[in-house]
């Protein structure tokens, strides 16, 4: 007699997590770092003007807020170094973020434009996880390391006394942050299987990363209350840096960004699976 006829996962759909299952995305990943780097090798020079360029555009930031704090005591009350440190965590979260997610978020259009994407649902693989880390920017990892030098000159400055558990909490808060940013950039890249290019929105969100470089102090009314909790750019950074500063007032911002990152996670699932009951494939 024959035994009952196991079902297959739809394309898409998240398979019953088990050992086999995480050793299998395991090598899957690992096989897209190779590639990446094989991709990176091939082109060296334009790997290393890339990082040189980041590295000019995080100097010119710190060369500005010098500039600033020569007018001025403090922002609110940020003082100079705390400044510092805020464009150091921002950019270093920006970096991870980039280095992970940004140009796979980016090119999402262009697979469904194409129908590349028919082949990323085939893989025996979760697609999310495919789209999501098909290509990894090396050149990133760099500069956030630069950004931790920044970070740590600027802790010494301070004086902070860095205990275990800020760190952990202050790690901890920068994942939740970088995790905020994917969710909303893959959840605006998943317009494209309506409007079929959405390259503009995703750049658009990505631009607004400027805006965490500066205090929330600097900000006033309607312009924070946005920037806050609708597309929350200055509390993914604000909130880490015044953790680690004893900068924090309420345990309130820390537990949002931690319930933000969740609930963002949980927001962008639900529109990748709506948006894919939507593609009809490049054959159709």
């Amino acid at each position: 007699m024959e035994g009952p006829t196991p079902t297959t996962p739809a394309p898409g759909s998240i398979p019953p997590p088990h050992p086999g299952w995480v050793r299998r995305h395991l090598r899957v990943y690992a096989a897209l770092w190779r590639n990446s780097v094989t991709r990176e090798m091939t082109f060296k020079t334009n790997f290393l003007l890339w990082i040189v360029v980041e590295l000019l555009w995080f100097a010119l930031q710190l060369c500005f807020i010098g500039v600033l704090y020569l007018h001025t005591e403090s922002i609110g009350t940020w003082t100079k170094w705390q400044v510092v440190l805020l464009v150091g965590t921002s950019h270093f979260i920006q970096e991870l973020f980039q280095a992970f997610f940004l140009i796979n978020c980016a090119n999402l259009s262009e697979l469904v434009r194409t129908g590349k994407l028919d082949f990323l649902l085939l893989l025996p693989a979760n697609s999310r996880f495919l789209v999501s880390l098909r290509q990894v920017d090396l050149g990133s990892f760099v500069n956030a390391a630069t950004a931790l030098v920044v970070m740590g000159y600027a802790v010494h400055q301070l004086e902070l006394e860095l205990t275990a558990g800020r760190l952990l909490a202050f790690s901890a808060l920068c994942l939740c942050g970088i995790l905020v940013h994917y969710s909303l950039m893959f959840l605006l890249a998943s317009v494209s299987f309506w409007t079929v290019k959405a390259q503009g929105i995703v750049w658009g969100y990505y631009n607004l990363f400027q805006l965490a470089r500066m205090p929330d102090e600097a900000f006033r009314g309607l312009f924070r209350v946005v920037f806050t909790f609708v597309l929350p750019v200055l509390l993914v950074t604000n909130v880490p840096v015044r953790v680690l500063a004893a900068k924090l007032e309420s345990p309130f911002w820390p537990c949002l960004l931690v319930l933000l990152a969740a609930g963002c996670l949980v927001v962008s699932e639900w529109g990748w699976r709506l948006s894919l009951r939507r593609y009809t494939s490049a054959s159709s």
